[in-house]
């Protein structure tokens, strides 16, 4: 079926985003397990791993819409030197993925593609719950101190 040209744009901008946001993460979370953090390891890595999937989605959606999934291209990352730097990082990053989901949702809707709204309204959700877990991640941090905060982060995740 083939697709909105400008829409299949922001797609293969949303998959750079995507890859991007892959590659940070899992280099934030084997920073963490080196350090014996155990518990942000595994938080984190899990994060990569809803990226993975949402790269595949979009990959799966950009060619059936008959476009070419661009996929070497990444967004730039930026990688912390600590743990507040990597969830800050991280929650920058996601923040950015909320505002450019919004607008693709919008181009779909205004394009007609209702199917591809929906999709990109699923990985919506899921990004609103990275920043989500970013702000709670924070908030203890702010709350119990970043040495209390760590301690709990320590041993296996």
């Amino acid at each position: 079926m083939k697709g909105n040209d400008k829409l299949i744009g922001v797609l293969n901008q949303l998959l750079a985003d995507e890859l991007g946001a892959i590659s940070q993460y899992m280099v934030h979370a084997e920073m963490c397990e080196n350090w014996g953090f155990g518990g942000l390891h595994a938080a984190i890595e899990k994060q990569a791993m809803d990226e993975m999937h949402h790269a595949e989605w979009l990959i799966a959606r950009i060619l059936f819409l008959d476009g070419k999934p661009v996929v070497t291209e990444l967004s730039p990352i930026v990688i912390g030197q600590s743990a507040l730097d990597m969830i800050t990082n991280d929650q920058d990053a996601e923040l950015g993925a909320v505002k450019a989901y919004n607008a693709g949702i919008a181009l779909a809707s205004e394009v007609g593609d209702e199917s591809t709204a929906d999709l990109l309204i699923e990985i919506l959700k899921m990004e609103e719950g990275h920043v989500r877990w970013a702000e709670q991640q924070r908030t203890q941090i702010d709350q119990m101190g970043l040495e209390n905060y760590l301690a709990q982060q320590a041993g296996e995740g």
